[in-house]
């Protein structure tokens, strides 16, 4: 019966969150729909693609104390979990890559979206479940429990409820919910709900380094 219950779990956690092993602890053994961090984007995407979301994405993060220092890229599809996908890649000042395809692209970061509008109560009920299975599954993570403002709303009432996973490997998980200002949601165009997000911690150091 035990055995049958941990399944149970491990089920309900592969649906967020995929991994060659449930004790994993290297970056590129964490998947969600399949991409990892260190595949080339190119896999997935038209190179005019990526850097269409590049331009499009560009002004993205002005509160960051450096903006651009990496790149963000959107992808929607039918996936089986995620209404978008979203990755960070490796930026310069002058948008030019290095010219071995194999290099190109490379994802330092990968986060799936699951779209709770206007619904965040809903919203931390999931989250709260994959937290639970989280904190079973990594007990040796230590867990940060955060709510903050959003950085790009000006009028401060968005506000991010997010749990964090830090592994002694320097691997961050973050699972939360995102609550927009509708006035703000509709007139960035944005969507708002769950995320689950894996990165390492140079990474998440960047996008928690504000001005």
């Amino acid at each position: 019966m035990q055995n049958n219950s941990i399944m149970k779990k491990l089920l309900i956690l592969l649906f967020f969150l995929s991994s060659t092993s449930v004790f994993a602890d290297d970056i590129s053994d964490f998947e969600i729909e399949g991409i990892s961090i260190g595949d080339s984007l190119l896999d997935y995407m038209t190179e005019d693609e990526i850097l269409e979301e590049i331009e499009r994405t560009k002004d993205w993060h002005p509160h960051l104390k450096e903006p651009n220092k990496y790149a963000s890229v959107y992808l929607g599809g039918k996936f089986k979990n995620y209404d978008y996908l979203g990755f960070v890649i490796k930026n310069n000042q002058t948008n030019q890559y290095v010219t071995n395809k194999n290099e190109k692209y490379i994802i330092r970061s990968i986060l799936g979206n699951a779209d709770y509008i206007e619904n965040f109560d809903a919203c931390i009920y999931k989250r709260d479940q994959i937290v639970d299975l989280f904190s079973r599954s990594f007990p040796n993570a230590q867990k940060i429990e955060s709510i903050l403002n959003h950085g790009v709303d000006p009028s401060g009432k968005s506000i991010i409820d997010a749990v964090y996973f830090e592994f002694n490997s320097g691997i961050v998980i973050e699972v939360s919910c995102t609550k927009l200002d509708e006035v703000f949601r509709r007139k960035m165009g944005w969507s708002e709900g769950l995320m689950v997000l894996i990165t390492p911690k140079e990474i998440d150091d960047w996008l928690t380094t504000h001005k």
